[in-house]
């Protein structure tokens, strides 16, 4: 396994990573015609200054700049006309230097206004389709430039390396060969609107517990082989700006990192874009700006007034903040932003975001499991059909926190299906499970109050005080309601509903964090003693007013809800149960199983109808106690505005379900890469061990020979597939694999070729058992088939030597596989790699 790193060999072992990865592996596969760093942005103006004028304007601009203007370019700052983006960054008008307007932008443009709300990319990356990817950046980047952005906070780059991690939506795979060619594709769409996009965070951000705090302990050859592909990947290119991640990597702040910053980033990668903080994680002035960070976001606590004061006591160098400056100017002119007559800002077009949407979320779409033919939906059984799950009703379109984006309409799963069952069709709905609570009963409290929809008048406050009995022991969750000022609610004299601190009370989750009308939620579950019980409420009106309301869940309204759901399900054909889990940046999952009593739910339902297809609105891998007794599983994750509708057209056989899995599910939750160690996850006294090494997702399940519930790059077809005839040869340095897929069965069907390859057994380093290699998406007809070639260059068949700080080719007679995914590879043949 791979050794940490020590401080006094960072510098070396970070250098050799730069010009291999440009050379081959991920930047082969990337689309062609993309900018490269130093290239103009395909949005810039004609006339745009090739790199010569490019130097000498900007020269001339820092000629020109006083410290105090050019500090000012060096963090942010509050917005006088803010839109509701994530930051700001003031230009100097006597220049023409303009204001930029900084975005987040996973999942869609996060700002006041609505926008389109694509899928997470973790559903985008499921489809294994870089071109797509490609236009989904597009769109994020039109978008953007119409809503007055300039600067996107996208892609996230950081691998998936524990199913526990609250951000596993907003990124793409557990593997870094798929990451890196989504997360490249992602970039050059966004900087072909003419938008500077920031591959984020760098380096290392797997988890958000500690996220601040934890020092990520990782050896060196696992450092190269996986989480910086994706990175590297970004800046070949062409990205814009960096975003430092929040903690520590071996011993040292990312922001602080001059092995990061400099000498892999600047030096070896030849970024010359700038690097920014995350927001409010700069922690210092001097050893930030000598590491190389360039900006800090979202104020200027320590590149602010502290930086012009290091300046003139000497201990940051004038030529460091014009360093910086001349970063973030080079962009900004590279991007066409300096020009004299700026690009227009084009005009949003929705329809064409909803259309992107659309295919995405459909392309994405998994299919977990299919027996005796539950799906798709055709005859009898698409005539009668029981809709179950509170996320029917109330679309779950995106997670939560700074990914999280409200659309201006998004239809409901339960009338996509209604609307494509038709007439004379029975598509009933029940609940299951209620998120947002009863009214509290009229005559429950005493003294009673109306504590269903109260209105507050501004500069006003209303309270009440009151007592209520119960006869017996009950579970009861409280949901609190509301538009203004958080109302205080004390049951027996504890607060209910306490302000939290940083992203916990920021971020409540892309579900259930507002009720369908919008109003802010909030909801505690307790278990309540036999007796009597105090309940005080207090509201303040504030300046515009607010209305909240009161409700609640118990032991008898959920099996009242229960009940309805098996009912419901008795008299249907079929059955299609929405399940969900909603996650969010600022937290990470504390389980695996899904939230509530949607296991129970589930149970109940499929015990009196087999025929039940669970879709699963859920941020990563999931565990399923109850996946024998149902019919089909549908993975759709967090699908976006238009997941409705795709959803609906995978489910009735419209759309072959072609996504696949891009992260392996544990058949339980000790089984995974990080399970039952906690030194590996969360970290033990705020260290963070990478001991898993190179073995990172589906490689350690291949390394531990552990059968996971469903693996890396699985998906089932409507259609059936054959693999055949599979020829290695050498090619160009490297491997060609060559081989015939065919569509055996009797619809057209969308397929993922995957090729794996296996170590080489020449090189004395830790080798995953098989590391994909490359892939293909196909869509043929019934009967057709299709040659697939697969070219595996040297940096693809090289291992990152710690010795040597430098790639080597792997050598002697390699191994190749062909499949449908990671364990489904019929087709095995061998080939010779030999040194140039």
């Amino acid at each position: 396994m791979s050794q940490a790193v020590s401080r006094r060999t960072a510098i070396r072992l970070l250098a050799g990573a730069g010009g291999a990865l440009a050379a081959g592996g991920c930047a082969a596969t990337l689309p062609p015609g993309a900018a490269r760093p130093g290239a103009p942005s395909p949005a810039a103006p004609t006339g745009a200054p090739g790199p010569g004028g490019r130097a000498a304007r900007v020269a001339s601009l820092l000629e020109r700049l006083t410290l105090e203007e050019k500090t000012a370019l060096l963090h942010g700052a509050p917005d006088p006309a803010p839109l509701g983006q994530a930051g700001y960054l003031p230009g100097v008008a006597r220049l023409g230097i303009p204001a930029l307007r900084i975005a987040d932008g996973s999942a869609g443009v996060r700002v006041a206004a609505a926008a389109t709300a694509l899928p997470a990319p973790v559903l985008l990356a499921s489809a294994f389709d870089p071109a797509l990817a490609r236009e989904y950046g597009r769109v994020i980047g039109r978008e953007a430039r119409a809503l007055g952005q300039d600067v996107l906070l996208a892609p996230m780059a950081n691998l998936i390396r524990t199913p526990y991690a609250g951000r596993n939506f907003e990124t793409f795979a557990e593997d870094p060969r798929l990451t890196a060619d989504l997360v490249a594709a992602v970039v050059r769409g966004i900087q072909d609107e003419g938008v500077v996009a920031t591959v984020k965070h760098f380096a290392l951000a797997h988890q958000e517990k500690g996220r601040d705090t934890v020092d990520v302990i990782v050896g060196e050859q696992a450092l190269h082989e996986t989480e910086l592909r994706g990175f590297e990947a970004a800046v070949a290119a062409g990205a814009g700006a960096v975003m430092a991640a929040r903690h520590k990597v071996n011993g040292a702040a990312a922001g602080e990192s001059g092995p990061l910053l400099g000498e892999l980033l600047r030096e070896r990668w030849a970024f010359d874009g700038w690097v920014m903080s995350d927001w409010d994680a700069t922690h210092s002035t001097v050893a930030a700006v000598g590491a190389g960070l360039d900006m800090e976001m979202p104020g200027g606590t320590h590149f602010g007034r502290p930086l012009r004061e290091a300046v003139r006591a000497g201990s940051v160098s004038q030529a460091s903040v014009d360093r910086a400056v001349r970063r973030v100017l080079t962009t900004l002119d590279r991007f066409g932003l300096l020009a004299a007559r700026p690009a227009r800002r084009p005009p949003r077009d929705a329809a064409a975001g909803a259309r992107t949407a659309r295919k995405v979320a459909t392309a994405g779409a998994v299919l977990l499991r299919n027996e005796h033919g539950t799906l798709p939906l055709t005859g009898a059984a698409a005539r009668s059909i029981a809709v179950i799950g509170p996320t029917a009703r109330v679309p779950f379109i995106s997670g939560g926190g700074s990914a999280h984006v409200v659309p201006e309409s998004a239809a409901a799963p339960l009338a996509a299906v209604r609307q494509r069952a038709g007439n004379g069709s029975t598509v009933r709905h029940a609940l299951g499970e209620d998120l947002y609570g009863r009214p509290l009963p009229p005559g429950l409290l005493t003294p009673p109050a109306a504590l269903d929809d109260r209105r507050v008048g501004a500069g006003r406050s209303w309270s009440h005080a009151g007592e209520f009995r119960l006869t017996a022991d009950d579970e009861w969750t409280l949901v609190l309601h509301y538009t203004g000022l958080r109302p205080g609610v004390r049951l027996d004299g504890v607060e209910l509903f306490p302000v939290l601190q940083g992203p916990a009370e920021q971020y409540a989750g892309g579900l259930l964090g507002a009720a369908p009308d919008g109003m802010a939620v909030r909801r505690r579950t307790l278990t309540l003693k036999a007796g009597t019980h105090r309940l005080a409420v207090n509201a303040q009106g504030g300046a515009g007013g607010q209305r909240f309301r009161l409700r609640h869940t118990t032991g008898a309204t959920r099996a009242a809800d229960l009940a309805e759901a098996v009912a419901c399900a008795k008299e249907a054909r079929s059955v299609l149960l929405f399940a969900y889990e909603d996650s969010t940046e600022g937290r990470d999952r504390t389980s695996l199983a899904l939230p509530g009593g949607q296991e129970r739910l589930i149970e109940a339902v499929t015990a009196v109808n087999p025929r039940t297809t669970v879709v699963l609105n859920t941020p990563s891998a999931t565990t399923m106690p109850w996946l024998a007794r149902t019919g089909a599983v549908l993975q759709m994750y967090y699908p976006g505005q238009e997941g409705a509708e795709a959803t609906a057209a995978v489910l009735f056989g419209d759309a072959d379900p072609g996504g696949r899995l891009t992260q392996t599910f544990p058949a339980d939750e000790r089984t995974t890469p990080v399970g039952g160690d906690p030194r590996r996850y969360p970290g033990v006294g705020g260290r963070l061990e990478y001991g898993e090494g190179v073995h990172v997702g589906h490689r350690w399940y291949d390394a531990r020979r552990s059968a996971p519930l469903f693996p890396f790059g699985h998906g089932l077809s409507y259609t059936a597939w054959e693999y055949g005839k599979l020829a290695v040869r050498p090619e160009r340095g490297g491997l060609r694999a060559e081989f015939t897929v065919r569509n055996s069965g009797r619809r057209k069907g969308t397929e993922v070729a995957q090729v794996y390859l296996g170590p080489s057994p020449d090189l004395g380093l830790d080798q995953p058992v098989r590391a994909l290699a490359g892939y293909r998406r196909l869509t043929l007809a019934p009967g057709q088939s299709q040659r697939v070639t697969v070219d595996m260059d040297a940096r693809t068949l090289s291992s990152w030597d710690p010795a040597a700080h430098a790639w080597v080719l792997g050598t002697g007679r390699r191994e190749v596989f062909a499949g449908r995914s990671s364990r489904d590879l019929p087709l095995r043949s061998e080939a010779v790699v030999r040194s140039r």
